[in-house]
């Protein structure tokens, strides 16, 4: 069911910061910043040979980011993205395995342009999974 790895998302207090870095002291690739209104975050993709890392930041007082950050000040992994080529097949799997899908189960657009899904952490071991259609 799993395809490749997509992306690992790592919440960042500061995302100018944290592309900087990664750009100035790794020497990567980022792309512009992108604010993803539905899921309350601003994104900037570190491409690598392999995969990417993502880099997010709030977009709003609302965003899950937020919370996430105030537990967590520093920043740290937030979740890992696995490519899936039926979303809906996938999602019906996991839930008759007894996965947990947060939301209304219903995917959502993602920053690619893509369905995605978020996978309850603590049915995968303290690790929030995201689906991406591809």
């Amino acid at each position: 069911m799993l395809g490749r790895v997509n992306h690992i998302a790592i919440a960042v207090p500061d995302l100018a910061a944290a592309t900087a870095s990664y750009r100035d002291r790794l020497g990567a690739v980022v792309t512009p910043p992108q604010a993803l209104p539905e899921h309350g975050v601003t994104v900037v993709f570190v491409d690598l040979p392999n995969t990417k890392v993502e880099l997010l930041a709030p977009l709003g007082e609302a965003s899950p980011i937020a919370a996430f950050l105030d537990r967590n000040p520093a920043g740290g992994m937030h979740h890992i993205c696995y490519e899936v080529s039926d979303i809906l097949a996938a999602r019906d799997r996991l839930v008759v395995a007894g996965a947990r899908v947060l939301g209304d189960g219903s995917p959502k657009t993602g920053a690619h342009g893509k369905p995605v899904l978020f996978l309850h952490p603590k049915d995968f071991f303290g690790t929030l999974i995201e689906l991406e259609e591809v």
